[in-house]
């Protein structure tokens, strides 16, 4: 039996550094013995169907092969279809009534506790918030990530140390659960 996967790839093509041509990574997930791999836009999407694995060991096979192909390092976190899905069925803020440009999601590694966010005055922020779910950082910044002061302290190394972490916005977070639906 096959499972459709995302692996998201973080920090790959952002200012003209790391770069991974999409038709690249996608002849290299097909040489991995992947099937139906296919890449969303050019910033660190790829889907596919896998007999073989969990997503903990594809992302360090895809690493390593990244890694080997490019010269380079390339965090990555895969998952599957059904834990896409509930991160958006999980969402705590009205999405339907959102921009995309204003809702994000940050993947992690592994799960995380709120505690690791105790030292961010979450009030001192607002009106932008941030919600933890399962291995999902929700974050609402009404100007867009790039004007973020929330998104930046939620960044800092200190929070997510030990941790691979890479955000999308919502339009692609709905759009990898489409691409690994049945």
């Amino acid at each position: 039996m096959t499972t459709k996967y995302a692996a998201l790839l973080r920090g790959i093509n952002v200012g003209g550094s790391r770069k991974v041509p999409m038709a690249d990574l996608r002849a290299l997930l097909t040489s991995l013995g992947h099937d139906a791999v296919r890449t969303h836009l050019q910033s660190g999407q790829a889907v596919f169907a896998a007999a073989h694995g969990d997503e903990d060991s594809l992302a360090a096979e895809l690493a390593e092969a990244i890694g080997e192909r490019f010269g380079f390092p390339v965090d990555v976190i895969v998952r599957d279809h059904a834990y896409l899905r509930s991160v958006v069925e999980a969402c705590p803020f009205p999405a339907a009534e959102l921009e995309a440009r204003q809702l994000h999601v940050t993947y992690f590694s592994a799960p995380v506790e709120a505690d690791r966010f105790a030292a961010i005055d979450a009030p001192a922020f607002r009106p932008e918030e941030f919600r933890l779910g399962d291995r999902a950082l929700y974050l609402y910044a009404p100007d867009g990530l790039g004007r973020s002061k929330l998104a930046e302290a939620l960044a800092r190394p200190r929070v997510n140390k030990g941790l691979v972490a890479t955000s999308r916005n919502w339009n692609t977070v709905t759009k990898l659960v489409e691409l690994t639906g049945p």
